[in-house]
């Protein structure tokens, strides 16, 4: 997003920083340019959804026949059905995005069932998002960036989580740990793209573009601080610190995650500094490479350490 101001007589007082004024014009070639590229956030919705819901059916069915079906449902709606209401009446999704969380969260329990579940570091990243998106919200509305009144739209909440739920199918092919530390590193990623985004706009000050550290407008695609960026870092490490407590995981496994989330950061930004400001991808699809990004690099790393 861009920062909108209105025309300029020859009384009214010039803005703070003439040269980051940004024509009205280049707003709404902004919003043509998302109504063009919305078939990529249909797109990801269709990738993630379905598949997430087959592998969800075959983990049931696999646990179901050793566990019981029914105390397994039990455990698994309780937490999505919780997630989905709390992300709603906290307007941190609209309705359709409520509900793709409530299905991807149920993606988590079925991945990794019992107390060491992937559901601990998918909440630690939500209550790091929640807290973020809540800071300078004012300043957020004045400049017109963040995700609206209603919160997050299903493509958003599939385009953040689809990739974490998914690399769950990697445990039979690359064994558990690989599996988890692929699936923390996207959770890690998408956390910290969130606290970057919403916390360098609230209090970072003035951005710069990441490929030519000019001065830009807060919400400008590919602009980022130093105060973001580390405070995303900051949330990378956390959420991949949670996950390696409660999955019981190597802290060799958590650093990768980490790294890779917050490499994920840095490659969200350079793409939309470039490809994003061309046009080419909008922020639904930037932000699913992103983490797949983050998580390619994880699986890379681990397979390299066995080696």
């Amino acid at each position: 997003m861009q920062e909108m101001h209105g025309s300029q007589t020859p009384q009214s007082r010039p803005p703070a920083h003439p040269t980051l004024d940004v024509p009205r014009e280049q707003r709404r070639a902004a919003l043509q340019t998302n109504l063009r590229l919305h078939w990529q956030s249909r797109l990801i919705l269709l990738l993630v959804l379905p598949t997430s819901v087959v592998w969800s059916i075959v983990l049931l069915l696999r646990l179901g026949s050793t566990e019981g079906t029914a105390p397994l449902l039990l455990r698994t709606l309780g937490p999505a059905t919780a997630l989905a209401l709390l992300v709603w009446r906290k307007r941190s999704a609209t309705m359709p995005g409520a509900l793709t969380g409530g299905l991807l969260m149920a993606g988590f329990c079925l991945t990794t069932p019992g107390l060491q579940t992937s559901a601990w570091p998918l909440l630690s990243m939500l209550v790091l998002t929640l807290a973020a998106t809540r800071v300078g919200r004012a300043r957020k509305q004045q400049l017109q960036v963040g995700d609206g009144a209603h919160g997050r739209n299903a493509a958003q909440v599939a385009a953040n989580l689809g990739v974490s739920v998914l690399a769950g199918i990697l445990i039979n092919a690359h064994g558990r740990v690989a599996a988890l530390t692929v699936l923390l590193a996207a959770l890690a990623e998408a956390a910290a793209d969130t606290l970057a985004s919403e916390l360098g706009v609230a209090l970072g000050g003035t951005p710069r573009l990441i490929t030519t550290l000019k001065r830009v407008v807060p919400g400008t695609d590919g602009g980022i601080t130093l105060l973001g960026t580390t405070l995303g870092s900051v949330g990378a490490a956390l959420v991949a610190a949670v996950g390696v407590l409660a999955m019981q995981l190597p802290w060799s496994s958590g650093l990768v995650a980490a790294a890779a989330g917050i490499v994920g950061l840095l490659f969200d930004s350079a793409l939309g500094a470039t490809l994003e400001r061309k046009g080419l991808l909008n922020n639904d699809a930037v932000n699913f490479l992103s983490t797949l990004a983050a998580a390619i690099l994880a699986l890379a790393v681990e397979e390299g350490m066995r080696r």
